[in-house]
Order: structure tokens, then C-alpha cells, then sequence
């Protein structure tokens, strides 16, 4: 509000008073006095002393510094207060700020009957009504967090009720107003800005742990390894905040104890040694931790200081090639065997966790026929040489591999593979006795079943791999499902014992397979085996059959169809359908059924009137197509039944009733048994 009078109301941060409690000591850091009342000159002159000022942070004053509120009022260092220039009106109040590496305080000048100056703060003059109280408002006071400062209602001086910490609020925006005694606003409010000096209380923080830093083994002096940044809670704009780095120990000390350098405001860390002395091989670790240290104060005694480990890896680089342990190997193996005869070592300088270090190994001489093969031992880094085709000591009784090794990554420019990263392989071949081979395998062959027994199939033929020894063959059958085939063991002639049968379960596909041994006479005597394979064509020997062979009917059907029959026949095409479907030897006077074919392989048998519930036996004759054709005859088995009120009963009402071949044929059948 707008005030009604001239008076001017200022509340003075010489009013703010810090109520904190501190030890009894033989020192009290600070000044000695802390408020001081001058009387208004006519002019302050320059250079004039106008007070002496003593402040003792009891440790000898060593770098003390002091800044006045003023622009135009300086401190000596001995204490004394001059202005810089004449100067007739500087307010009501200067304020003077004293600071060594261990202390710090402020002292209040009241100027009496000093005047406003634009920028001041304004107190409350004399003419205040009678009466009247000031009010303190704001953050800090009625406002979280309540309770911080209070104001004297009669007098204007405003203090504070505990320890103000800067990194939690820096500012406070009060508000200070004159009311009456009924509370009333007479003037104000008027803001109060309080600012919280910063004190150095907290220590530099390192947040960003671990630091891991990486440096290729060689490299030149000054190589930037990492950075380190530490972080200061206190005020960025003084001195408490600005943090310097150094190295306070390094682990290991080898070679050197100053292997590494960091900058002291930025916190980089680089390289000092020569390239020659960062050699990952000779090193005694190639790991250093160092321990980094952050101090605040610019790096001053005084300064609060935090640590964190750097832990610095010194990188391998491909700098040594791999080298053979010896120039030539030796190994054997059996003919016919394959899998790993020999392991290549080699030695490698390099880091064994990188690429540097493992090895790749190249067959480049001696492989023609792709025999051989050589895998990396991922463990060992050794060489595995591997036969993976069978070799053969009649072809080749020995083999001479050129092999050489070689690193995953590339070396270094000025390092190249020399003589010792190729080595010879000799491969000696042992002679074993190999058993004889079947050829061809499988032996085939294609004949008709049915052929006479004793009938000669082939001669089959097997050959000795050893063919430097003159060995005997003997042969055998080891596999005849059937038990249909025979073999001459001296000169493998194979015949038939037995008819061979196309439709037999031993046949599958029409395909019979059979197994037969070649033994040589070596000692011990080793053994082949080969397959025949014989094709059986199809002859007609197979007649065809009904089904089904049960059917039933109703006596009063008005449908007198009885059964759809079908016919199959185990032989193949052309030896089956199509089917000729008849009644077999039907007297005339007995024609009571008819069969009409459907297609090649269905009829259909009818009633040509209706019968009276009994069991009928109905014999059916059925022909394939093959030459000469195959027929069977199957007595159709036909139950006619009482079919009433859904209920269908086919129990037989008397005797069989048979169609007049069936009664011949019985007749025929009782006189033979005369």
C-alpha cells in the first residue's frame, strides 16, 4: 500500500542476527566487534582511516581478504576503513565481509545521521506513529519453513532461530510492514531480500563411480586417459565450490611412480611416461589404481577434499606374432581312422582375453585331397590337426603338411609374421587290415517271383583294400529274412533255396534285401558287408476275394437290393482288376438272386423276389484279369429278417435254405464220404 506519510520504513541486514551457539574458547574466530555507530561526516576523505576493523580466525590471519558494501569504502589490511574518493552521503549502514582460508564474519556500520542513497535500505524514521508495531511476512516466517526468522515488533530488528543451511534455500523474500495497535496496515509492506552467505561445508562428491579408464600399450606422452569430475554443493561462485585435482597415490609404482598426470582444473588424466616404458608385456601389472583427490578453496589447505579410485587398464595391442614352439611335428595315424593325431603349440606375448593372442592356423601346403583339417583350441590356443577323410596307406604311406599361424587381429604396422609362425607337419600312415569291399554296394537285381528253386541270382564281388598282402576272400550270408538265398563261399555265386514270393510280408516295395559278408584271411581277419537288392516282378498268383461276406435283409423290403460286394487281389496291375463278378453254377429253376457289376471292382447282389426269414448261403465266384486269369468262389453268407416296428430280428425261422448248386454239392460231398 501506499504509505500516507513520508515516513520510510527499511529493516537493515545489520537487524539479521544469527542465533547459533558455539564452544567456549580461548579464540573466538571473527571480529571483536561486530557493530559499530560513526557519526555522518560533512565528507569522508579519501584515504582517511574513519575505524579500525580487528578480526582474528585465530590461526594467524593468513590470507585474510575483506569486502566492504560499499564500491566507494575499502579495508587496509591492517584493519583500517578509508574511503576510495571524497564522498558526502553513503546511506545508513555499510557492511563489511572478512574471510581467511579458516573463517569467516561480517561487521555492521550504522552511519548516524547518515542519508538515503538510492539502493539503500530505508529504517523507520522518528516520525513512526506512537504505537505502531512492524509485522514480518514471507517464506520463512508465516510461510514453510515457518519459523526461521522473527521480527521485533517495537524496535525493527529481525533475527534468525536457527542455522541457515545456503544448499538448501540461498534466498529468502521477507516482507516487513508498520501496523497499529489494532493490527491495522499503516505502511509497507517493503520486501527484504535475505541472502545466505555460503560457508565451505560440504565436501567434493565423486557421483559417477566406477572409474574405468583404457590405454593402448605405446602410447605417446600425453594421451588423454579419462576424466574425473567431482561435485561441490556449495556456492559455484566462490571459492567453496572451486574444486582443484591431484594424484595422491598410485598402485602399483612400477615402473615408474609417476606414470600418470592429472589436470588440476579440468581433472584429466593423461600419460607421462615414455611410449617405451607403457609396454603391457614388461609391466609388472598391467592395472594402476590411482587415488584422486577433489579440494575445494581452490586447492588450499584449508580446502575440504573427497577421493575416488581410478582404475586404469593398460590395453594390449598386437605387437608379437605367434611363434611355433619348434619348426617340425610329428604325428601317426591309422589308415582308415579319423579325429585330432597332433597338437601345434605356440607362444604369444600377447594379452590371452583378445584377439592379439588367439591364433588362427592355415593348412597352405600338402592338402590336395582336403584329408586334413586344424582347429584353434579356444582354451590353449594350440593347433588341433584333424583327419577328416580316411586315408589310405596303400595310396600313401606318408604326408608332409606346411601349416602356419596367424593372430585374429591384424599386428601392428611395424611387427610382421617372421619364419617361426610356419611349421611342418610329418604324418606317418600305419598299415591295417582293411576289410574287403562289396562293389557295386548294393547289388541289384531283377527277376519274377516264382522262379524254380536252384535258379542263380548273380555272383557277387568283393575286393581286398590291402593289396600288398594277397589275401583270400571267403563269403557268407549274414542277413536272408526269408531264408530264400544261398552263397557259394568261394566265388560268391548266389541261387535260391526257396520260392520267391512277391507277396510275401519279408518284401517290401517288391523290393527283397538281403546281406552278405566278405572275410579276408588276415590276423585277425577282417570283414565286409554289401546288400543285395532283388526286384521281384509280379506273376498271377494270387486269385481275388470278396467282401463282406455277411449280408441281411428284410423279408417285406420293398428295395430288394442286399449288398454292394468288392473284390481285391494281391497281385499288381494287369494281374488284377477289373473283376468278373458271377453266381457260380445257379440251377434255372432256383433263380431267386441276380449280380450286376457296379465297375472293375464292386457288384451288386439283388433278390429277385422276397424270401422268408432264414439264412441263405449264396456262393459267389470272382475272376481277375490276369493271364491266365485266377477265380475263387466265396460262399455270401445273407440273413433275411422279420424287419417290424423298427425292430429287426434275424434269427433263422427254421433250416438253412441253400441255392440248388449248394444242395448238389452237398449231395455230392455225402457220397464221397460213403
Amino acid at each position: 500500500m501506499q504509505p500516507r506519510t513520508p515516513l520510510l520504513l527499511c529493516v537493515l541486514l545489520s537487524q539479521v542476527l544469527l542465533l547459533t551457539s558455539a564452544e567456549d574458547l580461548d579464540c573466538t574466530p571473527g571480529f571483536q566487534q561486530k557493530l559499530f555507530h560513526i557519526d555522518q561526516p560533512a565528507q569522508f576523505i579519501e584515504d582517511q582511516a574513519i575505524l579500525n576493523l580487528t578480526f582474528n580466525d585465530c590461526k594467524g590471519n593468513n590470507k585474510l581478504h575483506y569486502e566492504v558494501s560499499s564500491p566507494y569504502f575499502k579495508v587496509n589490511h591492517d584493519g583500517s576503513l578509508v574511503a576510495l574518493k571524497n564522498i558526502s552521503a553513503v546511506g545508513k549502514t555499510l557492511f563489511v565481509h572478512a574471510r581467511t582460508p579458516h573463517a569467516e564474519d561480517m561487521a555492521e556500520l550504522v552511519i548516524v545521521g547518515g542519508k538515503d542513497i538510492q539502493g539503500s535500505l530505508q529504517v523507520v524514521d522518528s516520525d513512526r506513529p506512537e504505537g505502531s508495531k512492524f509485522r514480518l511476512t514471507g517464506k520463512g516466517v508465516d510461510q514453510e519453513p515457518k519459523g526461521i526468522f522473527r521480527i521485533n515488533e517495537n524496535t525493527g530488528s529481525v533475527s534468525v532461530t536457527r542455522t541457515l543451511d545456503r544448499e538448501t534455500i540461498a534466498t529468502y523474500q521477507l516482507f516487513v510492514e508498520t501496523t497499529d495497535v489494532s493490527g491495522k496496515t499503516l505502511e509497507g509492506p517493503v520486501p527484504l531480500e535475505v541472502i545466505v552467505i555460503d560457508q565451505n561445508d560440504n565436501r567434493p562428491i565423486f557421483r559417477e563411480g566406477p572409474y574405468i579408464g583404457h590405454v593402448m600399450e605405446g602410447s605417446p606422452t600425453g594421451t588423454t586417459v579419462m576424466r574425473m569430475t567431482a561435485f561441490d554443493a556449495d556456492d559455484p561462485a566462490t571459492d567453496n565450490a572451486l574444486l582443484r585435482y591431484n594424484i595422491r597415490q598410485q598402485t602399483p609404482d612400477k615402473p615408474s611412480p609417476n606414470m600418470f598426470y592429472i589436470d588440476p582444473e579440468k581433472g584429466d588424466i593423461v600419460t607421462v611416461v615414455s611410449p617405451a616404458l607403457l609396454d603391457r608385456e614388461t609391466l609388472e601389472n598391467p592395472k594402476y589404481e590411482l587415488i584422486i583427490e577433489a579440494q575445494d578453496m581452490a586447492g588450499l589447505d584449508v580446502g575440504l577434499t573427497g577421493t575416488a579410485t581410478a582404475t586404469i587398464m593398460i590395453d594390449d595391442k598386437n605387437d608379437h606374432p605367434p611363434k611355433f614352439t619348434k619348426k617340425e611335428f610329428q604325428a601317426t595315424v591309422e589308415e582308415g581312422a579319423v579325429g585330432v593325431i597332433v597338437n601345434l603349440t605356440v607362444e604369444d606375448k600377447d594379452d590371452p582375453t583378445t584377439g592379439a593372442w588367439r591364433a588362427v592356423y592355415t593348412i597352405i601346403n600338402g592338402n590336395p585331397g582336403q584329408s586334413f583339417e586344424i582347429h584353434t583350441n579356444p582354451q590353449t590356443n594350440e593347433g588341433m590337426l584333424s583327419v577328416v577323410k580316411p586315408l589310405d596307406y596303400e595310396i600313401s604311406a606318408f604326408h608332409t603338411l606346411l601349416i602356419k599361424v596367424e593372430n585374429e587381429d591384424p599386428l601392428v604396422p611395424d611387427v610382421s609374421y617372421g619364419p617361426s609362425s610356419t611349421a611342418t607337419v610329418h604324418i606317418t600312415v600305419l598299415d591295417v587290415n582293411e576289410g574287403p569291399v562289396f562293389y557295386p554296394d548294393p547289388m541289384m537285381v531283377t527277376r519274377q517271383e516264382n522262379i524254380s528253386v536252384g535258379s542263380v541270382l548273380l555272383t557277387v564281388n568283393a575286393t581286398d583294400p590291402d593289396s600288398l598282402q594277397h589275401q583270400t576272400i571267403r563269403y557268407s550270408i549274414y542277413k536272408d529274412p526269408a531264408g530264400w538265398l544261398n552263397i557259394n563261399p568261394i566265388n560268391g555265386t548266389v541261387d535260391t533255396t526257396a520260392v520267391l514270393d512277391r507277396e510275401s510280408p519279408f518284401v517290401h516295395n517288391s523290393v527283397y534285401a538281403a546281406l552278405f559278408l566278405a572275410i579276408d584271411s588276415g590276423n585277425p581277419p577282417a570283414t565286409g558287408t554289401g546288400t543285395l537288392l532283388i526286384t521281384l516282378e509280379d506273376v498271377n498268383d494270387n486269385a481275388p476275394f470278396i467282401y463282406p461276406t455277411v449280408a441281411e435283409v428284410c423279408d417285406d423290403a420293398k428295395n430288394l437290393s442286399v449288398v454292394i460286394l468288392g473284390a481285391s487281389d494281391k497281385d499288381l496291375h494287369p494281374n488284377t482288376d477289373p473283376f468278373k463278378f458271377e453266381i457260380h453254377k445257379q440251377a434255372v429253376p432256383d433263380k431267386v438272386w441276380k449280380i450286376s457289376k457296379i465297375n472293375n471292382t464292386h457288384a451288386l447282389v439283388s433278390l429277385l423276389q422276397n424270401l422268408n426269414k432264414a439264412n441263405y448261403h449264396l456262393p459267389i465266384m470272382v475272376t481277375d484279369s490276369g493271364k491266365p486269369p485266377m477265380t475263387n468262389v466265396t460262399d455270401l453268407r445273407i440273413q433275411v429278417c422279420s424287419c417290424k416296428n423298427s425292430k429287426v430280428d434275424c434269427n433263422a425261422a427254421g433250416a438253412l435254405h441253400f441255392s440248388a448248386t449248394s444242395v448238389l454239392l452237398a449231395s455230392l460231398f455225402s457220397l464221397a464220404c460213403l
